[in-house]
Formats: C-alpha cells, structure tokens, sequence
C-alpha cells in the first residue's frame, strides 16, 4: 500500500463523536470580531518559542509550504503545486500566484531558502534541527531556487516524513519575510510580517492577540479543509482571549463574550448543548501521558518504572477524563490513523496493585516520594495527575503533587527536571512523528523521553520505506519494546471536542484540534 492509499485509509478511520443535525448553511458574509479562547499566553513570534497556543496563533498570520487537510492528507498552502523526483531524494514546490506579505513584498523562493537557512542556524536552537540534519534518518542536503516562485529541496534519501514534517503544525517551517529580522540576525521583538490571511495588530501579554484581516491575501483555489486549502478570512478582526480558569472560558462562552472554546471539557458537553452551544468533534492526535525520569536515581530501574505501569488504571483515566469519547492508548500510534488496532492498548503492563507492589520491592522501593509535577493552566493535565497520586497512593507509593505554572512546569520538560509530571504531546500526523517526539540522547535533548538505541533503529526502519503493512509491523515492534522498557505511561489521545456561539458559522473541528479563524463568519 502506498502513502496514497494510506492516507485515504486514515481518513475512513476518522470518526465525528457528537453529532450535530445537518441544515442549510447561510452563504458566508463579512465583517465583525471572532473571539476565540486561549488558556495560556503565546510564548513568541518568532517560530522557535513555541507551545500548542503559539503554533494556533502562528499559522493565522504565517503560512507553511503545505498544510494538513481534515483527512489527514496533505494540500497546498503557500505552494499551490509540489512534485517528487523520480528517486524520491528532490521536492520542486511551486510558490501561488499573488501570493505577498502584509507588508506589500512579494513572497519568493529566496525567501523559503533564507526561512529554512535561519531555522536551521544552530545558533537559533530550533528544537527540529535534529529532524532534518541526518540525526534522525532525514536530511536536507540543500534548498535550491529555481525561479521566483519555483523552489527544490534535496534529501539525502527518500524518506515517509518530509512532506508530513513540512505540514506538521508543531515545527513552524512557515514563510516569514526576512524583514522580520534586524541587522543583527535577531529576530524583532515581537515583529510577525507574515503572508497569512490574518495579521498581527496588537499583543498585550497576559491578555490578548489581536488580529486583523488581510486584506491583500490571495486565496488558492482548493476548497478550505484543516489547515490546506483556501484561507479565506470573512471576519474583519480576531481576538485571541486569554483566560487560564476553565470555568470562567465556559461562563464566558455561554455569556457571548468568546466565540469559539477549544479543548472543551468532554464532562460538560449536556451542559453545554442546554446553553444552545454548538458542539463539533473528532477523534484526535494530542497524545496525553505521564512523563518518567529515567535519568532520575529511583527511577532509572525499569521494574520501578513497571511496577508504576501496573498501579496505574488508564482505562479508568481515560474513561473518567473523555467522558467515555476516547479509549485508553498507552502507545504512540493514536486510533485515529488506520495503523492503530486494539493490540495497541493491550499489550502493555496491565493494572495490578498486588504485582506493582512486588515489583516495587523487587526494585528496593522503601517508601521514597515520587513528585508529579503538574498544573492547573491545563484542566486535563491537573486532573490526570489527581488521578495518577491517588492510584499510586493506594498501590502503597508515596506520591505528592508539586503543582506549577505552565510556564515553569514547560521549562521543566524543556530542560528534563521532574521526576514524573503530567504532560500532553500536541498533534503528530504520523505515529513516527510522534515517536521521533519522544525519542533522542538525553545527553543532547532533555526533551528526549526515550533513550534507546533499540527503539531508535526501528524508529529509523518506520519512516525507510511508504509500505503500509511494513510500518505498522515496525510500529508494533516499537510499542511491544516500550511496554518492556516503560519509559512513559501513556495514557489516552484527547477527543478533538469544540464549543462555539450559535452565532459561527462555517467552523468544524478536525484531529489537529488547533482552531482556524479563516472560512469562519458570524450570522450577526
């Protein structure tokens, strides 16, 4: 089976959970603010600084070469045509016509080149270099220019995740135009010169992003789908609202004061519907788990990170967080990809108090606190990690919650200083993406969850070759290698469930989760 096909199957095992009754939709018209909910400020502009808001925000004013469609295939974005080699080591992407930045310069190829020359700049630290300098099986061994709209890039090798990376929404690989940065190489501050059809009016930290539409965008013809397609803005100006309490966004939702709210909380959706709230829902990529520190003294025995594994229900977890729309998956490979079949979720340590209590004594656990860093930015994180201490505490550990600002809890992960903590993995499109997130050198990367050289070899294996059946045994083989090995619990894929005013028009949801201001407007 080749990429064609498996995307196709992919999209057969999309599911919409909450059905809405179909009507005619009123023709789109334009004008008016759409308000839409944040939980957390926005770390950067810059594409480097990045979290899930950031990346939301970003691809409104920036645009990448090729987007994600709801299907889970790929689609045009800023290129509005790409072709493979014959050899599979070259991608030509040709730039769309009109295409220009909110400053009125035309978007070239020798601004792709400069883009991905500047990303790739160690002295920048973005975090996907190690994607596509060879460290992880890809490299781009050069960006060429062709002409002003016409651009190649040269692989090493074929490789499954070039094009995926380049649609992925977590690396930014974005078009920005090379005013954004100064004489000294910086970027500045808080410039966002993008060819999006939104642009950046005003960010009030702590508060607000302000956005207005752009009027000089030039849509592709392509029908909107995910994060492909036409970005046609309707609405004149978008407000990116942040407002941390969960509560207070519900309250704000039902009082017409925000307009769409991502990551609703699957426990209040007959609440919700009482209110006259529209709700949309998919099956999702955002992966969420317990992070374990193997370079941690106690927690560097594997039967210690076992024994864990056996005190922890996910099934319960996961049932009482998704209000039943999603199954426990403590692997990589999310239900919504036509690889995932239940071999996914039970093969792995399964709960038993009496056995993680043995194990533990095995490993000369003497009663040693275990801390779960956590948060309450993040209601899902919060909750899971509430869940987690009290399993462990009834299988006899002695767990305690240490519990953070986002901010210091995500410079913790960036720099590996937990012990456990309560974490989620944003959208990968592909189960290698998602295995190529947690996998690295611990050394290098204290991002890395899995240091293995086994896991790496079938990593490299997953993403040599197109055929189907070739990756999902390669993917098996690693999830059968983690369940040995334990370097995480993982936990459930969240639902992709979305709230929005009666008032939208022309939103859905899809698996990515991350919402979309453009091809959306309101009835009044």
């Amino acid at each position: 089976m080749g990429r064609r096909q498996i995307l196709k199957a992919m999209a057969a095992a999309l599911m919409v959970t909450v059905a809405l009754p179909v009507m005619a939709e009123e023709p789109p018209k334009k004008g008016g603010t759409l308000n839409v909910r944040l939980n957390a400020d926005i770390r950067s502009t810059n594409g480097i600084q990045r979290d899930a808001n950031t990346d939301t925000v970003m691809h409104q004013i920036f645009e990448t070469l090729v987007g994600y469609r709801a299907d889970l295939s790929i689609g045009p974005v800023l290129a509005e045509s790409w072709k493979m080699s014959e050899d599979g080591k070259a991608y030509t992407f040709t730039l769309r016509e009109g295409a220009v930045y909110h400053n009125g310069d035309k978007v070239t190829a020798a601004d792709v080149k400069w883009n991905w020359e500047r990303r790739m700049n160690p002295a920048n630290e973005w975090l996907f270099i190690t994607s596509f300098d060879g460290t992880q099986g890809l490299k781009v061994e050069a960006v060429e220019v062709v002409d002003e709209r016409t651009v190649t890039f040269k692989l090493n090798a074929p490789n499954a995740l070039f094009l995926p990376l380049l649609a992925g929404l977590q690396a930014n690989i974005w078009v920005a135009s090379p005013k954004n940065v100064g004489a000294d190489g910086k970027w500045i501050g808080d410039s966002a010169i993008g060819s999006g059809p939104f642009k950046l009016k005003e960010w009030v930290k702590g508060q607000y992003i302000a956005l207005d539409r752009f009027d000089g965008y030039k849509p592709i013809a392509e029908e909107p789908s995910g994060f492909a397609g036409s970005r046609e803005a309707y609405v004149d100006h978008v407000r990116f609202t942040i407002i941390p309490d969960t509560s207070a966004a519900e309250a704000a939702l039902f009082a017409g004061e925000i307009d769409i709210l991502p990551n609703f909380e699957t426990t209040r959706i007959e609440e919700a519907k009482s209110r006259g709230v529209n709700l949309v829902s998919s099956q999702g990529l955002s992966w969420t788990a317990i992070l374990l520190q193997t370079n941690d003294p106690l927690l560097s025995n594997p039967k210690m990170r076992k024994a864990l594994a056996h005190a922890v229900d996910i099934s319960q977890i996961a049932a009482a967080r998704t209000n039943g729309l999603a199954k426990a998956d403590p692997s990589a490979v999310a239900p919504a990809t036509a690889f995932y079949d239940d071999s996914f979720s039970s093969q792995w340590p399964q709960y038993d108090p009496t056995k993680a209590q043995a194990l533990a004594a095995e490993a000369g656990y003497k009663g040693e606190k275990l801390k779960i860093q956590t948060n309450t930015r993040y209601q899902g994180m919060y909750e899971n990690s509430v869940l987690l201490q009290a399993m462990l505490t009834a299988a006899g550990f002695n767990a305690e919650l240490e519990v953070l600002d986002w901010a210091a809890q995500l410079d913790n992960y960036l720099a590996g200083k937990f012990q456990l903590q309560s974490f989620g993995f944003s959208a990968r499109f592909d189960p290698s993406l998602m295995y190529s997130t947690i996998m690295g050198d611990k050394k290098t990367d204290p991002t890395a969850q899995w240091d293995s050289p086994k896991a790496w070899e079938l990593y490299l294996k997953s993403v040599a070759t197109d055929k189907f059946e070739e990756r999902k045994a390669v993917f098996k083989q690693l999830h059968t290698l983690m369940a040995e090995e334990v370097p995480m619990l993982g936990l459930y894929f969240e639902p992709s469930v979305e709230a929005t005013s009666s008032k939208v028009k022309g939103y859905t949801a899809w698996p990515a989760e991350n919402p979309r201001t453009w091809g959306v407007w309101k009835s009044e």
